[in-house]
């Protein structure tokens, strides 16, 4: 095997999608500061304990894990950026208050998420902690939406769902938890006949009702059949309730409902949504409620948020045109450099063409270049 060969979805970035990245990157961060979001950047290794605290086996699986060389602990690189905020707001900041936090960074999978992903995430994502109120959920929702604006995501379409509801069918019911991980995975894959195998054991309401989720998606009917079928509470009510204000407030955007969906991580304690595209094989961004994250941090408060891959976000739209430049011949005269330093200053992009090179400038649109007028360096359209 060739020295250069990468691990199996692990890619170099070439300079169009690293342009397109960086580009994103930055429109990203610039709507969540237009937001009130401030940008924190958690480190990307950490002692393992306190990396998987409270994270669950799923987050555990997708850790890469080293031995740090001058303390001879555990370390792991983050899979998730999630738990690393929340130790930030529970310990760095500690306000009393309303927090929201933005990140964007590198994430590494063990394993791809999907069979063409990669295993090097770049996550950006906002969350806003101190807020249990609807609101916080609505400002964050919409927040991720105005994220897939400016990347120039067409049609994006919400599908939602909420923790509580499977809690609340489960309330009462002792189950070991290897058995609840498979009847999550099972309702997740929407299979009924290995949940119809799994719940065999359990009360007959709680069976029925666990089965009956399966059925349950599609349109704002799917909420008011759920409050026909499944057993009554507060918990299913208030569910139902927050699902139906948070669709209501969306405008224009297709919204759909998949009270069975317990993809992600094993956090979420609320409302959460996941939102697609048409240009996109899996959910473009994935979040919701997550109040007890920062329980593990010793102190538990209500948080929500979101996050996305910017990569796989790049693969979903359409390419960005090349930047207009400006072309300028190589020269050491005093006069030429200053006047390309006076450009750049303004924030041209200037391209000096190398001797016998004047046809390979690819990355940038030269539509105009600088030449020499009357003594004087000025610069005309090509």
């Amino acid at each position: 095997m060739s020295a250069w060969v990468l691990p199996d979805h692990i890619a170099d970035v070439l300079p169009s999608e690293a342009r397109h990245i960086e580009e994103l990157r930055r429109d990203l961060l610039d709507m969540a500061r237009c937001y009130g979001y401030e940008l924190v950047m958690p480190p990307l290794l950490e002692h393992l304990e306190s990396l998987l605290t409270g994270t669950g086996e799923a987050l555990d699986l997708q850790t890469f894990k080293l031995v740090d060389q001058l303390s001879g602990r555990m370390m792991g690189l983050r899979a998730d950026t999630t738990p690393q905020v929340a130790r930030i707001d529970a310990h760095l900041l500690n306000r009393s208050g309303v927090a929201r936090l933005c990140y964007c960074g590198p994430v590494l999978h063990t394993r791809p998420d999907t069979p063409y992903a990669t295993r090097e995430p770049l996550q950006f994502g906002a969350e806003l902690y101190g807020h249990a109120g609807l609101e916080a959920d609505l400002e964050v929702l919409l927040l991720a939406l105005d994220c897939l604006k400016v990347a120039k995501v067409q049609h994006p379409s919400v599908d939602m769902a909420d923790a509580r509801i499977v809690n609340s069918l489960l309330t009462g019911v002792a189950i070991a938890p290897t058995l609840l991980a498979q009847m999550h995975a099972a309702l997740a894959a929407k299979d009924a006949s290995e949940l119809a195998s799994l719940t065999r054991n359990l009360p007959d309401a709680t069976r029925q009702g666990l089965l009956a989720l399966v059925q349950l998606y599609g349109d704002e009917k799917v909420l008011l059949e759920a409050e026909k079928v499944l057993q009554p509470s507060p918990i299913l009510r208030s569910a139902l309730s927050n699902l139906k204000f948070l669709a209501s407030q969306l405008g224009d955007a297709k919204v759909t409902f998949d009270l069975a969906d317990l993809r992600g991580y094993a956090y979420y304690s609320g409302a959460r949504f996941a939102i697609y595209a048409q240009s996109a094989s899996d959910a473009l961004v994935r979040g919701g409620r997550y109040d007890e994250v920062g329980a593990v941090f010793g102190r538990n408060r209500p948080a929500v948020g979101f996050s996305l891959d910017v990569k796989a976000l790049v693969g979903a739209v359409a390419p960005r045109s090349l930047h207009a430049a400006i072309r300028a011949p190589w020269g050491e005269a005093s006069d030429l450099r200053g006047a390309i330093a006076a450009l750049r200053g303004r924030g041209e992009t200037v391209v000096c063409v190398m001797p016998g090179h004047e046809n390979e400038v690819e990355e940038f649109q030269c539509d105009r270049e600088l030449i020499r007028v009357g003594g004087q360096w000025v610069v005309k359209a090509i």
